[in-house]
């Protein structure tokens, strides 16, 4: 049976799941899938007791900071250093980042009004990854799977939860496209499950990075790439821990060359040296 990673997430007013809720989580047990959520009181702490009294173990907390608020499962824990000065709603959502890039699809319990929760699924679609939204007050669930989905229920929320998101959404986030091509490996069509880009825009991408010559671009893009193709997988493949590889290529991460070297082959990529200056070269020679 295949497993995939699910984000789950949820508004913090929801302290009670409701019996639909359950059953989604229910199937996510049984499907043995991979779980990963936050650390907030709500929602968040809701599944966890959940989680934890069904005595599942395929769970990871992410939290901004140095440790989580909430880990009623004694998981394994994920830690996702905020930027410097970030605070309050900005400082949390480090988190929520991180797993909208990790995961291949994500659950997302609503009270209706929390705009946290809907960003969440706005993350989600940008990265090309279907996003089901439960609705608790009105027991309606929504799978949004497209830009044109996420614009059609955008439409009929209200003024006020709209004007929130736009003020708490970042520039790439809200964006009618994502504004940096290299974090969005996937397109979505209608129906279909999300397709990864070919490998030469993989090592496009790279490339592009590479011929910069900054060090800090290229780690970025590889872990853009990797996060992209699904860091489980490359885990597998490079035999390097999950949590260390976020570590390493996150931004500001500074990866051993080993590293880099089999990260790539994981993903396909290769290094290859090239004259830049075959005049110059030519010249010398003579």
């Amino acid at each position: 049976m295949n497993t995939n990673t699910v984000f789950i997430g949820g508004s913090r007013h929801v302290s009670r799941l409701s019996t639909q809720v359950k059953e989604r989580l229910n199937s996510v047990i049984e499907k043995g899938h991979q779980v990963i959520i936050g650390d907030a009181n709500g929602a968040d702490k809701a599944v966890q007791k959940h989680l934890s009294t069904a005595g599942y173990d395929k769970v990871t907390v992410f939290c901004s900071g140095d440790r989580p608020r909430n880990n009623l499962g004694h998981w394994r824990t994920h830690n996702v250093m905020p930027p410097k000065n970030a605070k309050g709603f900005q400082f949390y959502a480090a988190k929520d980042r991180e797993m909208a890039r990790e995961a291949d699809f994500g659950l997302m319990i609503w009270d209706s009004k929390s705009p946290g929760t809907v960003l969440n699924v706005l993350r989600l679609v940008r990265a090309g990854k279907i996003a089901v939204l439960i609705n608790v007050p009105d027991k309606t669930t929504l799978n949004i799977k497209s830009p044109g989905q996420w614009d059609e229920f955008l439409s009929r929320i209200s003024p006020d939860i709209l004007a929130d998101l736009r003020k708490r959404a970042t520039a790439d986030e809200w964006g009618s496209e994502p504004a940096n091509a290299q974090a969005n490996f996937f397109e979505t069509k209608d129906d279909e499950k999300p397709t990864p880009l070919s490998s030469d825009d993989l090592a496009k991408a790279m490339n592009a990075a590479l011929a910069a010559g900054d060090p800090v671009s290229v780690v970025d893009t590889l872990g853009n790439i990797a996060r992209a193709s699904g860091m489980t997988r490359v885990a597998k493949e490079t035999g390097l821990a999950r949590e260390s590889l976020y570590r390493s290529l996150a931004a500001g991460g500074n990866p051993e060359f080993a590293t880099v070297l089999k990260v790539m082959k994981a993903l396909g990529l290769r290094l290859e040296a090239s004259d830049t200056n075959p005049a110059e070269q030519e010249r010398v020679g003579r």
